[in-house]
C-alpha cells in the first residue's frame, strides 16, 4: 500500500464555514468507508487562531495512484467546493 499526507485548505470567502458545515457529514460519510475499506489512516481539521476549522489533513493509504485519484475526484470537499488547494505527499508512516 503506498501511504500519502493530504494537506486540504478551505477557500476563504464569506460561506466556506458554511459551506464546509453544510457538507461535512458527507465528507465523514466518506471518511467512514475509507476506514471500513482500510484506506484510512488518521484525519482531523486544521484550526485558525481562534479555533475556526480552515482546512483538513489526511493520512490515506492506497493500492495504486488511481484509487488515489478516484478517492480525490469524488470527495465531498472537493465535489462540493469546500477545498481550496489539496496537496498529497507521499510518505511512508513509522510502523512503532
Amino acid at each position: 500500500m503506498n501511504q500519502y499526507l493530504i494537506t486540504a485548505y478551505d477557500f476563504t470567502d464569506v460561506d466556506a464555514l458554511k459551506r464546509r458545515m453544510d457538507v461535512r457529514p458527507h465528507h465523514l460519510d466518506g471518511a467512514r468507508a475509507l476506514k471500513e475499506s482500510g484506506n484510512f489512516l488518521l484525519a482531523g481539521a486544521l484550526l485558525n487562531d481562534e479555533g475556526t476549522m480552515i482546512g483538513s489533513t489526511m493520512v490515506l493509504q492506497f493500492e495504486s495512484e488511481e484509487q488515489l485519484e478516484a478517492w480525490k475526484q469524488n470527495e465531498p470537499y472537493v465535489t462540493m467546493g469546500v477545498w481550496e488547494t489539496v496537496d498529497v505527499k507521499p510518505i511512508k508512516v513509522a510502523n512503532i
